[in-house]
């Protein structure tokens, strides 16, 4: 059954090497590098965002519907909202890893689900 909660994308989140919390605007992110790769909150506590590159982030969007484009230039950039309660862990971790690897190694394609 999809959904998890903001402790679940935390845990995710900081289980990929060299992840660290931090705070950006009022909510939680979560960097590689000293850059961000995701975030929580934003713009509710049942949302987060991870940064894809643009066709990972068409990708996520058109096999789920928990994935939608954020507002403006930072959504054509890759920045990609995530509803809490309508994904499923093993999808959130798939996004949150390629969100992971493009900072902490360059972009790359999702592992396929």
């Amino acid at each position: 059954m999809p959904g998890i909660d903001a402790d679940d994308f935390r845990r995710l989140a900081l289980a990929l090497p060299g992840a660290v919390e931090g705070a950006h605007m009022g909510h939680a992110d979560f960097r590689v590098r000293k850059k961000i790769f995701a975030t929580l909150g934003a713009p509710d506590a049942q949302w987060g965002m991870v940064k894809l590159a643009p066709e990972q982030q068409e990708l996520f969007i058109r096999v789920d519907a928990a994935f939608t484009r954020a507002k403006g230039a930072w959504g054509r950039q890759g920045c990609t909202l995530v509803r809490l309660d309508a994904v499923r862990a093993d999808v959130l971790h798939d996004a949150l890893t390629a969100a992971w690897r493009n900072i902490a190694h360059g972009p790359s394609a999702p592992p396929g689900r």
